[in-house]
C-alpha cells in the first residue's frame, strides 16, 4: 500500500499550498532510494563537509573512503588541507576544498556532514560540535545525511570522556528528529580502537541511498571478526549462497532480491502450501526453493541436508519468517502463545544450532529479524515481543560464543513497515503509526532489505552482536 501524503508531499505545488495556508499537516519528504545493483561510486558528485573536534583519529581513513566513493569533499579546518586528502584528491580527481571554521559558502549544498568527535574527552569538549553543525545544518540537501565518529563510551578510561563520548548518541538522535521532515539521515559510529579498517563500508552505506530509512542509529564497529581481504564493492556475494526464511513474500521477498542483485545464490524456503508465491521468487532471483516448516522437530537437519547436499553448505542465513498471533495475555489461548513463540524464537535457535556445526562457514553471516516491538513491549503483542526480545539477547550471546570463527550475529528490528499485515491495519492507526517517525512516513520492504543485504557482505565485518533499527527514527524503547 502507497503513502498517499508522501506521494502528495513529491509535488512543489502541494507542499507549497500547504505552506502557505499555515496548516499543521506534516509533509514527509518522498525519499531517495536506489534504483539497481551496487556501484562503485554511491556518492558520485555529492559535496561532503568534513570537520574534527580536537585529537580527532579518523582523519585518514575519512580521505582514504570518500573521494574513493565519489564523494567532492568539503574540509572544515584552519589552514591547508592535510597530506591525505591532497593525495586521495589527486588520485580520484576530487581535490578538497577549505573552509575556515564558521564558515558556509551559500554555493555549497551538502550531501552529507561528517565529523570525527573520537577525541572528544569532557564536557566543554561538545561545543566543537556545535561549531561544526551550527553554519552548515542549514545547508543539508533533501535526503542528506549526518554522521558523528564517536569511540565506544566504554572504552575509555576516564569517566568525563566516557561521558562525552556517550553524548554523541543523545545529540545525534535529536538531530535526527530536526532534520528528517527533509528526508534526511542522522547516525552516530562508534568506531573501536584498532576497527579503523573496518569503518570504510559502513560509512559507504549509511552515506548512501540504501539507507534511506535508517536514522538515529547507533552503530558499533569492532574488531571482533577479521575483515577479509579484497572485498568487492559491486558485487560482493559472488560465489557465496544465502539463504532466507521467509522468502515467499514482504520483506523476505525484497531480501531474496537485493542479495540475488549482489551476487549471492539464494535459497529460499517458506512454508509448505507458500509454493505459489515461493516459486516466483526463486525464477526472480534464479535462486533454489526449499519448503520446509521451520517449527517442525526434523526442520533443523532437513535444512542442513539440503544445503550441504546441493551446496556444501551455506554463507549466510536470514531468519526473516515471523508470525503474529494477537491477543491480550488474559484472552490468549496458550496455542497462540506458543506458536508464536516457536517460530520466531524457538526455530531461529534450534536451526542455527544445526547450521553452526558444519554447515555455516567460517566468516559466514547471521542475521535474525526482530521488531521494536520487541525493544519497546506492545499491548496485545507479549507472545511476540517476547519472543523478538529474545532474539536480541540471543544473538548478543550468540555473537560471542562464535567470534573466534569470524563469524558475525545481528539482529535487524524494523518498525513501521509498508506490507500486507500493515495494509490490514485500521486507517486511523495506521496513519498514526506512520508518522510518529522522525522521517514523517512508514519505510518500504526493500528499506529493510538493503539492510539486510550489508549485514550479510563480507564488508560488515565490523559489526556483530547488535541489534540495527529499521524504524525510520521512531525511537520507541529507545
Amino acid at each position: 500500500m502507497s503513502d498517499l501524503l508522501v506521494e502528495l508531499s513529491a509535488n512543489a505545488l502541494f507542499r507549497q499550498a500547504i505552506k502557505n495556508l499555515g496548516l499543521p499537516l506534516p509533509t514527509p519528504q518522498k525519499l531517495r532510494r536506489p534504483k539497481g545493483d551496487w556501484v562503485e561510486r554511491p556518492l558520485q558528485d555529492r559535496a561532503v563537509i568534513v570537520g574534527a573536534g580536537p585529537n580527532g583519529a579518523l582523519d585518514a581513513t575519512l580521505a582514504a573512503t570518500l573521494p574513493a566513493a565519489g564523494a567532492d569533499p568539503h574540509l572544515v579546518t584552519v589552514g591547508g588541507a592535510p597530506a591525505a586528502w591532497i593525495e586521495a584528491g589527486e588520485a580520484f580527481g576530487r581535490p578538497p576544498r577549505v573552509h575556515a571554521p564558521g564558515e558556509a559558502p551559500e554555493d555549497v549544498r551538502a550531501h552529507g556532514l561528517v565529523f570525527d568527535a573520537t577525541g572528544l574527552a569532557d564536557a566543554d569538549d561538545l561545543r566543537a560540535l556545535y561549531d561544526f553543525f551550527h553554519p552548515w545544518l542549514g545547508r543539508l540537501a533533501t535526503n542528506g545525511r549526518v554522521i558523528v565518529l564517536g569511540r565506544p563510551p566504554e572504552t575509555q578510561t576516564r569517566a568525563d570522556a566516557a561521558g562525552a563520548q556517550a553524548a554523541l548518541g543523545g545529540f545525534t538522535r535529536s538531530v535526527a528528529k530536526e532534520i528528517g521532515r527533509k528526508g534526511a539521515t542522522a547516525h552516530v559510529i562508534y568506531v573501536a580502537p584498532g576497527a579503523c579498517d573496518r569503518l570504510p563500508p559502513l560509512l559507504r552505506f549509511v552515506l548512501s541511498d540504501r539507507a534511506a530509512f535508517l536514522t538515529g542509529q547507533p552503530w558499533h564497529v569492532g574488531t571482533d571478526a577479521s575483515l577479509p581481504p579484497g572485498t568487492k564493492p559491486l558485487r560482493p556475494l559472488d560465489g557465496r549462497t544465502v539463504m532466507v526464511t521467509g522468502a515467499a513474500r514482504g520483506i523476505g521477498a525484497a531480501t531474496a532480491r537485493s542479495l540475488a542483485r549482489c551476487g549471492a545464490h539464494v535459497v529460499c524456503l517458506d512454508r509448505p502450501g507458500d509454493e505459489g508465491p515461493l516459486s516466483q521468487v526463486v525464477r526472480d532471483v534464479e535462486g533454489t526453493m526449499l519448503s520446509v516448516d521451520i517449527t517442525a522437530a526434523d526442520a533443523p537437519q532437513v535444512i542442513a541436508d539440503a544445503l550441504i547436499g546441493d551446496f556444501d553448505g551455506v554463507d549466510g542465513v536470514v531468519h526473516n519468517a515471523g508470525i503474529t498471533r494477537d491477543k491480550t495475555l488474559a484472552r490468549m489461548s496458550p496455542e497462540w502463545w506458543d506458536q508464536a513463540v516457536a517460530v520466531n524464537l524457538g526455530a531461529v535457535m534450534k536451526i542455527n544450532a544445526r547450521l553452526l556445526d558444519g554447515v555455516l562457514a567460517d566468516q559466514g553471516r547471521i542475521v535474525c529479524l526482530s521488531s521494536v516491538a520487541g525493544i519497546a513491549g506492545n499491548a496485545g503483542q507479549t507472545n511476540y515481543a517476547a519472543s523478538k526480545a529474545g532474539l536480541v539477547g540471543y544473538v548478543k550471546a550468540l555473537a560471542r560464543a562464535v567470534a573466534d570463527r569470524d563469524i558475525t550475529v545481528n539482529a535487524v528490528a524494523p518498525g513501521f513497515i509498508e506490507t500486507r499485515l500493515t495494509a490490514a491495519m485500521p486507517a486511523v492507526t495506521r496513519e498514526v503509526a506512520r508518522r510518529l517517525s522522525a522521517l514523517g512516513q512508514g519505510g518500504e520492504p526493500r528499506d529493510v532489505a538493503e539492510l539486510l543485504t550489508f549485514l550479510v557482505t563480507p564488508q560488515a565485518a565490523g559489526i556483530t552482536g547488535q541489534v540495527i533499527r529499521a524504524c525510520g527514527g521512531m525511537f520507541i524503547g529507545a
